[in-house]
């Protein structure tokens, strides 16, 4: 048996719930939903913000420099309302970023730091996940604009579009296979509809967020990152076109939700 039939009739038995199913768990969704709240309390993502703010004021590497010029779209050192409208193109590097791209350029432009970031918890992408946290929690309650005013931008989104539907690996699966529809979970995790505006921008602006199961705080480019390990796909390069460009697609999907970031995840 080939391992698309195994996929499939794995679907097709419940691996992932529909409608129905779903339904009948609603009082267990809700007792989830209530621990969230519960535990969201004490989010430990208030750390990592306290100590993305040391960061982003603190003057370091060879130019002796602190961030608090860097420009993340808004102007140099604003920081209130910038991570709704990422990511975006910066002329100055040529390419549309998201905000995890565009602190390391600015450590490396303004502090002449090469930040090893393509390593998940290694201490020079701690400190960019520590100050995607702090620069998140400014913009908290605050409406999803991602631009779409110029043709990079706008070839992100279609780019990111045609990645969220393609279908390959050993499951055939994409993105859709799980984020398309309505009412539909994994055993007891609900998967949002990313193609519709509301839970598509609670999504986008989910991350970055505190995993209590493992005791990381996990930016979008890491979940990404899970999401292709989940379908079996290679893993998603940082700052490569196709992370970007699922985070402008999913941003541009969620326009005017209001972000949650930074959040608890179970």
């Amino acid at each position: 048996m080939s391992l698309k039939i195994i996929a499939t009739l794995a679907v097709a038995s419940g691996f992932v719930l529909s409608a129905p199913a779903f339904a009948q768990k609603t009082e267990t969704e809700k007792g989830i939903d209530r621990y969230r709240e519960l535990i969201a309390d004490g989010n430990p993502a208030e750390l990592f913000e306290m100590e993305g703010e040391e960061i982003w004021k603190k003057k370091a590497g060879p130019k002796n420099a602190s961030l608090e010029k860097c420009d993340l779209g808004l102007g140099a050192g604003v920081v209130k309302g910038a991570y709704v409208q990422l990511p975006r193109y910066f002329s100055d590097a040529g390419k549309v970023q998201d905000l995890e791209m565009r602190l390391a350029y600015c450590m490396q432009t303004l502090q002449g730091v090469e930040p090893k970031v393509a390593d998940y918890n290694k201490d020079d992408h701690k400190k960019v996940i520590a100050l995607v946290t702090y620069v998140a929690a400014q913009s908290k309650g605050m409406p999803v604009a991602v631009p779409q005013g110029h043709p990079e931008e706008k070839r992100m989104y279609e780019v990111g579009k045609r990645t969220f539907f393609y279908r390959a690996g050993p499951y055939d699966f994409s993105c859709a296979t799980c984020h398309a529809a309505d009412n539909t979970r994994i055993r007891l995790q609900g998967l949002p509809n990313l193609t519709q505006n509301k839970p598509a921008g609670e999504a986008f602006t989910s991350w970055p967020a505190y995993r209590v199961s493992n005791g990381q705080l996990w930016p979008m480019q890491q979940r990404l990152n899970d999401c292709y390990r989940q379908q079996r796909f290679p893993d998603l390069a940082f700052g490569s076109e196709t992370s970007v460009a699922l985070s402008v697609y999913m941003g541009v999907q969620g326009q005017g939700v209001k972000s949650l970031a930074p959040t608890i995840k179970r």
